[in-house]
C-alpha cells in the first residue's frame, strides 16, 4: 500500500468475532512494529504472546470483546477488552502505521466506552509505556488518568511502564 495515501475510514471493516489466526497475527503486529518503532526485543513479544494465550483460554463472549480491523481482507489493527475480576482491561490497541491518523482509534475508543457502559463494569485500565505519546493522548482524551508508574527493562530496554485508569460515573 502506498503510505502517502491514507485509507478511508469507511473502507475499514470492523468485526467483533474472534477467528482462528487472529491472536497469532496480533502478536506478530506487536512484535514487528514495536521492534522497529521502539526497539523492543523478544521479551516484549513473549509478553504479548503470554497475554494473548491467557486471553484465549479465558475468552468469554459475554464479558470480553474484540475489534478486529480489516482492510482488503488483511488485519490492520485491533483492540481487545479483556474482563478482569473488577474491571475491563484495554489491551492490544494497535494499528499498522498507514492506518493511524484516520479516526480509527477514536472510533474504537468510542465503541470501547459503549461496551463498558453496557455491562456490569464501572472501570477500565490499561498499561502502556511512557513513549507511546499518541496513544496516551488518546487515552487521556477519553478520560483515562495516570495512576501508576514503574521502571522496567522487561521489553529489552529501560523504560517506564504506566497504568491508566478510567472510572465511570455511577
Amino acid at each position: 500500500m502506498n503510505t502517502l495515501i491514507k485509507p478511508d475510514l469507511a473502507a475499514i471493516k470492523i468485526r467483533n468475532k474472534l477467528l482462528p489466526g487472529d491472536l497469532g497475527y496480533i502478536a506478530y503486529i506487536h512484535g514487528d512494529l514495536y521492534a522497529r518503532e521502539c526497539g523492543y526485543g523478544l521479551n516484549f513479544e513473549a509478553y504479548v504472546l503470554q497475554g494473548l494465550k491467557d486471553f484465549a483460554l479465558e475468552y468469554d463472549e459475554a464479558k470480553d470483546k474484540v475489534w478486529i480491523c480489516e482492510h482488503g481482507n488483511r488485519i490492520v489493527g485491533c483492540l481487545v477488552a479483556q474482563h478482569r475480576s473488577d474491571a475491563l482491561q484495554l489491551r492490544y490497541f494497535i494499528f499498522l502505521p498507514e492506518y493511524r491518523g484516520i479516526g480509527l482509534g477514536k472510533k474504537l475508543m468510542t465503541e470501547f466506552l459503549e461496551f463498558i457502559k453496557s455491562g456490569p463494569y464501572r472501570s477500565a485500565y490499561l498499561w502502556t509505556t511512557e513513549e507511546q505519546y499518541s496513544a496516551i493522548a488518546l487515552y487521556t482524551r477519553y478520560g483515562f488518568k495516570l495512576s501508576d508508574k514503574k521502571p522496567s527493562n522487561a521489553f529489552g530496554k529501560e523504560l517506564i511502564e504506566q497504568r491508566y485508569d478510567l472510572v465511570l460515573d455511577q
